[in-house]
């Protein structure tokens, strides 16, 4: 089981590599989940290297970098994911709502509910596609009645733009859709159990131009109600859909600010590399 020190560091500001001609740190709104001094570890390596980074609420933050250079792993780390690997330790503070996440007293279920994840390559359950969006509230109690679940169930898929393609076949395996299909199917069953953040791991490396497109399409669409962090390869990709950005490099974040400023006026030579193709 990963293990967690933390320090009473949640209020400090770190504006390390912030980019943007708006409001600074200090001034921004209040950040939905924040990190400080992050660090991790599997064993000997250190993944992660002291981290601190602002996650607004009801927007869109991507990271983006080379592979391996730890986004993947600080996405976990927002809702304990990585609790689930022996070799890792974790040293800092996230918060989530000004929470520790690593509260010894917070149920990790709980979190993971109001921290929703989608992963790189959809993986519905073996279930028919009612069944799909149904099992969370299920497990969490969301419902009381059969007519409840039935209306959360098609709120979740108008959510994700599932609804109409699907309306017909809800009783039919959930892996009888298309790829970009079955994505939205997880978008939807995340978002059926109520969270507050959804981490989107490369949700779009597996599907078609115009499975992505509609993807990012939806993403803008749940920015009114969710705050959403995805990790992407693609930076044209960032930059359509999220307002800030923060560049990862060898564990390291290099730079963070708005995503516009950051691309086009990046204050690190790593980033400016990385963004002209130079390495990556």
């Amino acid at each position: 089981m990963a293990q967690m020190q933390t320090a009473a560091t949640a209020d400090r500001a770190d504006t390390r590599g912030e980019t943007g001609s708006g409001p600074s740190a200090g001034t921004r709104k209040r950040a939905k989940m924040a990190t400080r001094n992050l660090n991790v570890y599997y064993g000997d390596n250190h993944a992660i290297q002291d981290v601190s980074l602002d996650i607004g609420n009801n927007e869109v933050t991507a990271l983006i970098g080379p592979s391996g250079c730890g986004k993947s792993t600080f996405l976990r780390c927002l809702n304990r994911m990585n609790d689930v690997i022996d070799t890792c330790r974790i040293t800092g503070d996230i918060t989530l709502d000004d929470v520790d996440v690593y509260d010894p007293n917070l149920d990790v279920v709980q979190l993971r509910a109001r921290v929703g994840m989608v992963f790189q390559k959809p993986n519905p359950f073996p279930k028919s596609v009612f069944d799909n969006i149904a099992y969370g509230p299920r497990i969490h109690g969301v419902t009381n009645t059969r007519d409840e679940l039935e209306e959360l169930v098609e709120r979740s898929l108008r959510r994700a733009g599932l609804w109409d393609e699907v309306k017909d076949r809800l009783d039919l395996p959930g892996s009888g859709l298309s790829g970009g299909q079955q994505q939205r199917l997880c978008i939807a069953r995340a978002i059926a159990v109520n969270p507050e953040v959804i981490l989107m791991d490369e949700p779009c490396s597996a599907l078609d131009p115009i499975a992505t497109a509609t993807i990012e399409e939806l993403i803008d669409e749940l920015r009114d109600n969710y705050t959403i962090v995805i990790v992407t390869h693609n930076m044209q990709q960032a930059a359509r859909v999220s307002q800030r950005t923060a560049f990862f490099h060898l564990g390291e974040m290099v730079e963070a600010g708005e995503t516009e400023a950051l691309f086009t006026n990046p204050r690190d030579d790593r980033t400016l590399g990385y963004i002209t193709g130079r390495f990556g």
